[in-house]
């Protein structure tokens, strides 16, 4: 079992790692500017560290249920590389928002993008699943034949 997931639980570690890496920064861009907790406003060069962070955090449960899904249902190494792709390109839209807000748009579209493909993944896997288990309809062998 377990090596039908490691590669699913290593890219989960690293985006764990990721978070935490996002957190720091707003730690210490905190003692930087002299904002204690619970402010959350400040100079520009804070609130778009801290909004980067944010939105990092509200996006990451979306992306492991699909990492997760994508990787049992459809296929790990694929699943594993787009979560890699995904840990990227947030770590882009993390520098870049750190930056400058306009920075962020790129990268922010294309994560957006790699959820939609970790959604179409699956969905077709689960389908998948289900017309196999309780249909009896294999649709890879359909496809092949």
């Amino acid at each position: 079992m377990l090596d039908q997931i490691h590669w699913l639980a290593t890219v989960t570690v690293l985006g764990v790692l990721e978070q935490a890496y996002f957190f720091l920064q707003v730690i210490y861009a905190r003692r930087l500017f002299g904002i204690s907790p619970p402010k959350t406003s400040g100079p520009p060069e804070f609130e778009r560290i801290f909004r980067a962070q944010v939105n990092s955090s509200e996006y990451f449960p979306i992306f492991l249920a699909l990492l997760w899904q994508a990787g049992l249902f459809f296929h790990q190494g694929l699943a594993a590389a787009l979560g890699l792709l995904y840990l990227c390109a947030r770590y882009c839209y993390f520098m870049g928002y750190k930056k400058s807000s306009s920075e962020r748009l790129a990268p922010m579209y294309f994560t957006a993008g790699v959820l939609w493909i970790l959604i179409a993944v699956s969905a077709l896997g689960i389908l998948h699943f289900f017309l196999s288990h309780y249909v009896g309809l294999n649709i890879l062998q359909l496809l092949t034949a």
